[in-house]
Formats: C-alpha cells, sequence, structure tokens
C-alpha cells in the first residue's frame, strides 16, 4: 500500500478516536450533574436508573468493538449481559428493579475504565464503520440522558439554567408556501449511516403549506385553555402555567416552542383544522428549494454553527422560536433543525430494500411495530454528526420525556 494511503488511513483512525474521546468526555460530564447517591434514581418511570446507562455506554462498545470486532476474551460476562440493553416499554408495563438491585457505582466504575483500556489498546485493529456506530450510539444517548436527567428533580442534580430568553408574548406564526418537487430520503452509499437511513430513494412531494414556526407555547396555552391537557413540562401553581427546565421553574414563555407527545401533537393539528407533516414534507420544506435542488441543512451547504440554530448541546433549554433566523429554510421555514425534534405523521418503518446491519440486527427492526413515529430535526442536546438530513428519529406516540415539538401543515397552499 502506498505511504500515502496509510497517511490518510492514520490519519482518519486518529479523528475517529479523537472524536471517540471527546464523546466519552460528554458523557463522563453528564454523569458529574447527579449528586453523590443519586445515581441510583431513576429519571422516568419508564426507563433504567441511570447506574445502568453509566454501565450501559461501555458495555455496549466492549460487546461490539471489544468481543465482536476484537474478539477479545470477556472479563466480566455477567455484566457484558447486564448492562447490555436498554428498555423501551409503554406505560403499562413498567419496569420494577429496586435500587439495591444494581451493583455498587465503584465497580460500575471500574468495569467502565477497564472497557475503554482494553479497547484503547486495539484500537488500531477496528473497523472505522463499527467505530461511528459506537460514537453515535453515545452521541444519541447524550441526548437520552439530558431529558432524564432534566425530568429528575433538582434536588439530585448539580448546575443551573443559562439566561432565559423570551420576548413574553406568542410569535406570529404564519403558514408559508413550499412548492411540489422531488425529495431523496436516506443516506448516499458510501457513507456511514443507520440501517433505517438506507437505501436511498425519492420521492414526489405535492405542494402545500407549512407554519414558519414551531407551535409555541403561546399557541398551546390557548388550546388548553380550550380544554386539552397541558404538556408534561408544564406545571401550574398560583393560578399561573410555568415551564420546568433543566435546573430550575420559570413562568411559561409564551415564544419558546412547546414539547409535546405525537398524539397531543396530532391532536392540536387536528383540533385547528391541520395535519402532522410527513417526512417527506418536511424533507422538502426543510432542504429543498424552488429551483429543484436540494440542500445538506435548510439553509444550505454550509457546516452548522450557534447562528444557525439551537443544537449540538449548546444550551439546555429552547430559545424563542424566531431566533436563529440565519438557519431559515430556502422556503423560509425557522428551526427546521434544532430547538426542538418535530413530529411527523409518518409511522416509523424500514424503507424498501432495507436490510439490518448484521453486527446490530435489533437497531430499528426492534421499532417497526406501528407505535413509534418519525421525528426529523434535532433539539438542543443534539449532536452535530446527527443533523445530517438522512437521520430519523423516533418515539412513541405517548413518550413525554423527549424534546418534542412539531408544526402544520394545510393542503391549501
Amino acid at each position: 500500500m502506498p505511504s500515502s494511503a496509510i497517511s490518510t488511513l492514520t490519519l482518519a483512525g486518529a479523528r475517529l478516536r479523537e472524536q471517540l474521546t471527546h464523546a466519552r468526555e460528554q458523557s463522563d460530564a453528564l454523569f458529574q450533574i447527579l449528586r453523590p447517591g443519586a445515581i441510583y434514581e431513576r429519571g422516568v418511570p419508564e426507563r433504567h436508573r441511570f447506574i445502568f446507562y453509566l454501565g450501559h455506554l461501555e458495555a455496549f462498545d466492549w460487546n461490539l468493538l471489544g468481543i465482536k470486532t476484537l474478539h477479545l476474551a470477556p472479563f466480566r460476562a455477567e455484566w457484558d449481559k447486564l448492562f447490555a440493553f436498554g428498555i423501551d416499554p409503554d406505560s403499562g408495563h413498567l419496569p420494577s428493579d429496586q435500587a439495591e438491585d444494581w451493583p455498587a457505582e465503584a465497580d460500575v466504575r471500574g468495569y467502565c475504565a477497564e472497557t475503554r483500556r482494553r479497547i484503547d489498546e486495539a484500537f488500531a485493529d477496528l473497523d472505522s464503520e463499527r467505530v461511528h456506530v459506537a460514537i453515535e450510539h453515545r452521541l444519541m444517548h447524550l441526548e437520552t440522558l439530558a431529558y432524564l436527567l432534566h425530568n429528575l428533580e433538582p434536588r439530585f442534580k448539580l448546575g443551573e439554567d443559562e439566561r432565559a430568553e423570551t420576548s413574553g408574548r406568542a410569535s406570529p406564526n404564519e403558514f408559508l408556501p413550499v412548492q411540489g418537487g422531488v425529495v431523496t430520503l436516506g443516506q448516499q452509499p458510501g457513507n456511514f449511516g443507520w440501517d433505517n437511513e438506507f437505501p436511498l430513494r425519492t420521492r414526489a412531494v405535492a405542494p402545500f403549506s407549512i407554519q414558519k414556526h414551531k407551535v409555541t407555547n403561546g399557541d398551546y396555552l390557548r388550546f388548553v385553555e380550550e380544554g386539552a391537557a397541558p404538556p408534561h413540562f408544564w406545571v401550574r401553581r398560583d393560578g399561573g402555567w410555568f415551564l420546568r427546565r433543566m435546573f430550575s421553574e420559570i413562568p411559561l414563555p409564551l415564544d419558546w416552542p412547546v414539547w409535546a407527545t405525537h398524539f397531543e401533537a396530532a391532536a392540536y393539528a387536528a383540533h385547528h383544522g391541520y395535519r402532522l407533516p410527513t417526512e417527506e414534507q418536511f424533507h422538502r420544506a426543510a432542504f429543498g428549494t424552488p429551483d429543484g435542488e436540494e440542500r445538506a441543512y435548510p439553509w444550505g451547504d454550509e457546516a452548522p454553527s450557534p447562528t444557525r440554530g439551537n443544537f449540538d448541546f449548546y444550551r439546555w433549554n429552547p430559545s424563542p422560536v424566531d431566533a436563529n433566523p440565519a438557519g431559515d429554510s430556502a422556503f423560509g421555514v425557522a428551526q427546521l433543525v434544532g430547538n426542538g425534534w418535530e413530529w411527523t405523521s409518518t409511522v416509523f418503518d424500514r424503507f424498501d430494500g432495507f436490510a439490518p446491519a448484521p453486527f446490530y440486527p435489533g437497531y430499528s427492526a426492534n421499532f417497526f411495530d406501528g407505535k413509534h413515529w418519525v421525528l426529523k430535526g434535532a433539539s438542543p442536546r443534539t449532536a452535530l454528526p446527527l443533523l445530517r438530513r438522512s437521520f430519523r428519529n423516533w418515539f412513541r406516540g405517548d413518550y413525554r420525556y423527549a424534546f418534542t415539538g412539531f408544526r402544520c401543515v394545510s393542503s391549501h397552499v
């Protein structure tokens, strides 16, 4: 192999190792938010205790990279299994484990340190695709941990929220026309992506109109005053509404996006005579242009930056829906990437020609059950690599803890 090719491979490997190290540092920092002993608390009733996630991130890497790829011998086989899989139960089948059922925190941290040491020693022998999987799996869990921590009572946490930016009033939310066109869904062959991103396909989209902004707390407040239930992040106190942020509560910011479940979002849209966009409509509004071209991001092909939107851990909480106008799409639609994932009306399912990754067959296939809906965009706690156009997120329709918002569409142009 020519020396230039070897140098390129070495450079690519060094970059991957740097990305993995950075992701590890970010996950370590999240666990430092927990006060002593809080590692055994449960952020939400439907999920594991935090001690599981402490072990899970390293067990995932160890099982995938250490055992399946490097063929290293297990050193705590029972923990490789204990920390292997998360859970996604409905509200009628909640976990019942107790804190004392889990190992000591110090022992779990020792397990984590040893898995990292063994993987790092043989890092040069790893293939890039599986390292990418390990990195993005960890990055996705940074967001999972963020919303689990968000739901945890403040007395268990260390930290403070950034200064709240709000005008104190709801922003006007006009409908903007989006002309019909062809959209490309999925990832280009040869690029990294999860199994549900493949294969590449195109779809024709008829003209439609879409709201310029995400639906705000102020918009949704009127829906609640008409009889709808309040979203999970709202708190009623002393005759007023407050919003639960990561570390504190503030009076409900009317110009922030409402974070709601799919069922709540669909009910709001139907109540007003609208509907949620399909995955294809979202793509057209976000990445399409009037001349038929497609962009990497709503604002163009330039790399993401804080001026474009609220993502990549820039904030703990939302910002006003009319912030970051530099991130508007070619059709003038705001914040299609950042400030909250957006629900679509598309049920999460495989593309025609779907093939599961042989080393992670259940990543997507386990959720093709008709009970999960596709989300697009990003939240304040979504990492940069996951902002790519082809990435698909999904949750149950009644899942209320994630940073998920929405906007409405209409067939009238």
